[in-house]
Order: C-alpha cells, then structure tokens, then sequence
C-alpha cells in the first residue's frame, strides 16, 4: 500500500512508520521537520498543516490511506483530511480515550459520553489541558470529511514502549535502576492498563490494511498488569537491587506528593476514578488486538533507554523522596 504518515519521526508515528515499511508498504512521512530524524527508508516531505499552504507538497499525491498518530489540534486535523478526502480512500487517527468525560465507572466502551469537541477548533498544540476536549473535536474533524466507514479512530490509553515521548515508565526504569529504596505509591495490586506502541502500531495497520472503520479503545480488554508488577519487572529488567517501599495514599498526599505527576501511573482509588484503569477493550480485541507480555515492554524501553534513548525529566525529586522516605519511617 502507498501510505501517508502525518508526523512519523516520535513515538507512535515512529512505530507505525517502522512496522509499515516492515510490512513492504511504500511510506511517506509529511512533517515540519523539527521532532526527530527521519525513519530509513521513507519518502519524507517537509510541510505544516496548521496552514493551508503548509499542506502544498501534498497537492497532486494520492495514497492508500492517511495514517494521524498524533494530532492534537482539530483545525490541523480537519485541513489534513479535507485535503486529503480525494486523494486518499481511508483515514486513520490515534485518539485517546481521555476523550471520555467520566471515569467513575469500570467498563467505559467506545458509546459512553465524550467531551463536546469542535471539528475546527485551534489553538497551541503544546497545551494539553484540553487534551480530551481537543482530540475528540480531532475525531469529529476526521469524520466530517471521511464519515465513519472510511476512517479509524483508535483511543489509545496509556502507551509505554521504545521512543517513549509520554515518559511514565521510562521515569520508574531510570530512578529503579540508581537503586536504593524507592517510593511505591498505594496499593501494590492495584490493576493497571498499559498497551505497547508496538501493540498499537500492529492494530492501526491491521485495520487499516483492511480498510476497517469504526472507533476502537485500543487498551487491554483487562488490566494486564500491575503497580506492584510493574515495579518488579523495572527491578528484574534494570537488576538494580531496588527495594520498593510501599506507603499509604493517605501519607503520601498529606506529603503533599502529586499522583501522576510525581509519582507516574499512579491513580489513587477513589468514586472519580473507579473506572480510570477498566475502560472496556472488547471491541478493539475483537477486531484484532493483541497485547504482548508486559514485561517484555519492560525490558525493551530499558533497552532502549541504555542505547541512548531519551526519558521526559519528570517526577518526584530526590530530595523530595527522601524526605517522604524519612517521614514514613518516622511514622512507622
């Protein structure tokens, strides 16, 4: 197939543009040119689709499909689509399924409420404090110029993998691996649903392959792993020697210790967010979705981190762990 990556250099794009060229697709990659290198062995075009211009070194091209890993602006979405409606037979976007406006019951499926996006919304991509309200206005875009037969919207949960860009289990396999004793955050079974970009990447282009519209939660069916799993596979995959201290939600907030941002993956149980770990994958599982152990994404993104791969400096700090380290001992 001649396919149309929008981005392919970080990430998802990056995957999806790697296993495409594995399959013997002919790939060509439209970007500004600012993210990353290009991946070997595609056609890369440099443009910027948040102007009609921009899209200039797409005019008189046709393809198989478009592929959309990463928009996050609508009006950007909907220009790429509109330009591409007569040249190209299906679209494919990566959502999220941040989309959904509730997350306070287990088994949220592709027909529970969404945020009220609007198709031509713009605005500053880098600002994702309206990540959900803005990738469901992208979903509406794309079906406004393909409909729902022609296109693929794929709601991604949390994607972890090599050429991590998100940064939540890169941040658990760099501070696992300096040793010692790390901050494990609340209860150790708590389940979590976490998808390799791999996984993701097989799927979109499954779908694709097969012209298959529709709108997929691309997560696990189920939890497929947990906190307490994930920070033992970091310990095994980094043989650092780490030993996990496992301390109350209840202590470490009144440490003034941030879920999330802090303390990556960790979403303390609660009625908001009951359902924030069980989103329902049946139907992406039914049209195809395999997920890989997670252990081995585990060892691969360390392999990836030791082979120079970048991780996002976020999380707790050193110092602010200690202090919460000495204040849970102090307390015991």
């Amino acid at each position: 197939m001649r396919l149309l990556v929008i981005g392919g250099t970080s990430f998802v794009g990056r995957a999806i543009t790697g296993d495409a060229l594995g399959r013997g697709h002919q790939v060509t990659t439209f970007n500004r040119g600012l993210t990353g290198p290009d991946v070997d062995g595609v056609e890369a075009l440099r443009g910027d689709r948040s102007t009609d211009d921009g899209l200039g070194p797409l005019a008189g091209r046709a393809f198989d499909a478009v592929i959309d890993p990463g928009g996050q602006v609508p009006a950007h979405v909907l220009r790429t689509a509109r330009a591409m409606a007569g040249a190209a037979p299906f679209y494919a976007f990566v959502s999220t399924t941040a989309v959904y406006q509730s997350w306070n019951t287990p088994g949220t499926d592709e027909s529970a409420a969404t945020w009220p996006g609007v198709a031509d919304e713009d605005g500053d991509p880098a600002d994702l404090t309206r990540l959900g309200v803005r990738k469901r206005g992208c979903e509406l875009a794309v079906a406004q110029a393909y409909g729902p037969e022609a296109s693929l919207v794929a709601r991604a949960g949390m994607i972890v993998g090599p050429h991590d860009n998100v940064g939540q289990l890169s941040w658990w396999l760099n501070r696992i691996a300096q040793g010692g004793r790390v901050v494990a955050p609340g209860d150790p079974h708590r389940g979590l649903q976490l998808i390799d970009v791999r996984d993701l990447s097989a799927f979109v282009l499954d779908q694709v392959e097969a012209r298959a519209g529709g709108v997929h939660n691309a997560v696990p069916d189920e939890p497929n792993t947990t906190m307490g799993r994930l920070v033992d596979a970091c310990v095994q995959a980094t043989g650092s020697g780490a030993t996990p201290v496992w301390t109350e939600a209840a202590f470490l907030f009144s440490q003034g210790v941030q879920p999330w941002a802090e303390l990556p993956l960790w979403i303390p149980d609660g009625p908001d967010t009951a359902g924030f770990w069980a989103v329902s994958g049946a139907r992406a599982k039914a049209a195809g979705l395999r997920i890989r152990p997670f252990a081995e994404s585990v060892r691969d993104t360390w392999a990836w981190l030791r082979s120079g791969g970048a991780a996002l400096p976020s999380g707790l700090s050193s110092a602010k762990e200690r202090q919460v380290l000495n204040a849970w001992d102090s307390a015991a």
